[in-house]
């Protein structure tokens, strides 16, 4: 064992033939302190991978994610989910004559119905929802494309908005409320949708659009400006409608003074960007009746009633109207079963085959170690 020569001036920089007061033969000691934790002489602890510590583990992992992942996958699976694409690409479409024909330019309003079918009944409530693709909404310039201080109802903000929203910040040399690229293209469609009876009558499905926004947007992110909210044309003078828009921000819901303005709830959702360039959006919420023990949607024909109002061509979109129910996982969404399955599973396959190489070689090496 070699001993070393400690001297604690050499610790703190004082060399040999130093000088204290920077002389020529001064020297920069980069030589870490003689502490527990720059010298790593602090206690750790490192596992040692034992098969009896590690065979267990993969066992107990497989034997937990695998009844997870089935239980999360039959649920999912329990999820009842309608789609019908109402794009108007093919010329067999009942919208095909809309889609061809409607722009932002447009002044009137297209309709169109597209007849459908459910093959089994939906309990419970159902959600409505609409969907787009091919729409960017992750884009960076759109996504920063708003102004929340307006949103949040500064007045400050109403008069004068960010400079993010360009170029729909002003238009005919008013400010734009709400301004940005966001709120230029929300989505306007109007979708009914009615039950065909056996005997040939339509029955309209009462659709709720309260109550599909969440409860933090509604509540704190949103809010008119401060005045007099029973007469949002006042609050709201002297802006401008977005470009792309038919009617100003007070005239979304002139019925309902709590769902109008900057807080009308289908406002609300589509402010809520999305993540993927395929999304949907809640749109309308079918609630089943109290102490009823008909289904809320039963097996039959339907028919879609479509207020064209969104033209997606430009862009090669597509736009579908979904049906679903929910559960207590939410909606329908069979990937984070099958991810606990394949976990468990690889994670299980992988403790028989360390098991069974365990088995096979592990007494031959215990041998060799003692006949050694």
């Amino acid at each position: 064992m070699m001993a070393s020569n400690y001297n604690a001036k050499e610790e703190y920089g004082h060399q040999p033939g130093a000088t204290g007061h920077g002389g020529a033969g001064t020297m920069t000691n980069k030589k870490p302190d003689n502490t527990a934790f720059k010298q790593q002489r602090l206690p750790a602890w490192q596992p040692i991978l034992t098969a009896g510590a590690v065979l267990p583990a993969f066992f107990v992992i497989g034997l937990i994610f695998i009844p997870i992942g089935v239980g999360l996958f039959v649920t999912s699976n329990n999820i009842k989910e309608f789609a019908i694409d109402y794009t108007g690409v093919d010329m067999s479409s009942p919208c095909y004559n809309c889609s061809q024909s409607y722009s932002w330019n447009s002044t009137k309003s297209c309709t169109c119905s597209v007849p459908f079918a459910l093959d089994q009944p939906f309990e419970s409530n159902v959600f409505m929802y609409y969907g787009l693709s091919n729409f960017y909404q992750n884009h960076r310039r759109y996504v920063k494309s708003r102004d929340d201080s307006q949103l949040n109802g500064d007045k400050t903000s109403l008069q004068s908005p960010s400079k993010e929203c360009e170029p729909y910040r002003s238009s005919d040399n008013k400010p734009i409320a709400p301004c940005g690229a966001i709120a230029n293209s929300l989505f306007n469609d109007t979708l009914e949708l009615y039950y065909i009876d056996p005997n040939g009558s339509r029955t309209a499905i009462p659709l709720v659009k309260k109550g599909i926004a969440w409860w933090t947007d509604k509540h704190v992110k949103f809010r008119n400006p401060s005045g007099n909210n029973n007469n949002l044309t006042v609050v709201f003078q002297g802006t401008s409608k977005p470009v792309n828009w038919r009617k100003a921000v007070y005239e979304l819901d002139p019925s309902d003074s709590d769902n109008n303005g900057f807080i009308n709830e289908d406002f609300i959702v589509w402010m809520r960007t999305a993540a993927l360039p395929t999304f949907r959006k809640l749109y309308r919420i079918i609630q089943k009746k109290a102490n009823n023990l008909t289904p809320t949607l039963p097996r039959g024909e339907y028919i879609l009633e479509v207020t064209y109002n969104y033209p997606v061509r430009s862009f090669n979109g597509r736009k579908r109207m979904i049906l679903s129910t929910i559960s207590w996982m939410g909606g329908k969404n069979p990937f984070l079963g099958i991810a606990y399955i394949t976990v468990g599973s690889v994670c299980f396959c992988l403790g028989l085959v360390l098991l069974s190489i365990h088995y096979r070689y592990g007494k031959r090496n215990n041998s060799a170690e003692i006949s050694s």
